[in-house]
């Protein structure tokens, strides 16, 4: 299996950045690590192994990158305002559509992305995937938060809204931007006694609301780690059930 690690001084975060990447082509993949993780959990966790993505990896069917995170001073950022916290968050999702995209797509033409995270990374894939809707095939958000403003205490500002999927999807108006969701395809998978299942709920409610199918799949217990999402992954990895 063809394996890179990069790393580069990011004008978007002003620092350095590190990435992984797991593949040589097939349907671009983005994965974001789950709360202050790293951009090499996934391996470590054995995601990409021969019970894992490692067969569409080696047949060519997935190339996965997988980012590093700046949540320790974003949303886990406590000590700052919360308004800094949102503006920091808007600096990494620039980092990703101007810098690691336009790698991905100079080494891989396939003109498919997938985004996708569990736990905290749900909330990132959800972020990314509906703020620039036209760049996205399929989001996948495993045992996912989707409400920002519970990191905030409620607050909310224009670096706040922006970056809360819950909000602003429920006021999203833009014809071109809600086609663009339509299209997407989008599932949100999550254990019937997850703390967090009303959030899997309340995001899917949200986006039907606005005409945006989605995919809604609630699995028995808790279903809230790592094996969980690898069966998960082997379930949703090429679309909904």
């Amino acid at each position: 299996m063809n394996r890179e690690y990069h790393k580069w001084w990011s004008p978007s975060l002003g620092r350095e950045m590190e990435m992984l990447i797991f593949g040589h082509h097939g349907a671009r993949a983005l994965v974001f690590p789950t709360s202050r993780g790293r951009f090499f959990e996934w391996e470590d966790r054995g995601m990409f192994g021969p019970d894992g993505l490692g067969h569409h990896i080696a047949q060519g069917w997935l190339q996965v990158y997988c980012v590093d995170s700046v949540d320790g001073e974003s949303w886990y950022n406590y000590t700052a305002h919360p308004g800094h916290r949102g503006w920091r968050h808007t600096q990494y999702m620039n980092y990703v559509v101007n810098e690691v995209l336009p790698l991905s797509r100079a080494k891989n033409d396939n003109p498919f992305l997938i985004v996708l995270g569990a736990s905290f990374g749900a909330y990132h894939a959800a972020c990314f995937a509906f703020k620039f809707p036209h760049l996205v095939g399929r989001m996948i958000g495993m045992s996912g938060m989707y409400d920002i403003k519970r990191f905030t205490g409620g607050y909310s500002d224009d670096n706040v809204y922006f970056n809360n999927p819950m909000d602003f999807i429920q006021h999203e108006h833009d014809w071109g931007r809600l086609e663009a969701l339509r299209r997407m395809d989008i599932i949100l998978a999550t254990g019937k006694d997850d703390s967090l299942r009303h959030e899997s709920e309340r995001m899917s409610a949200v986006l039907w609301s606005k005409g945006i199918g989605n995919a809604l799949r609630l699995w028995e217990g808790w279903s809230h780690d790592w094996p969980y999402w690898k069966r998960m992954l082997h379930l949703y990895i090429g679309g909904h059930d």
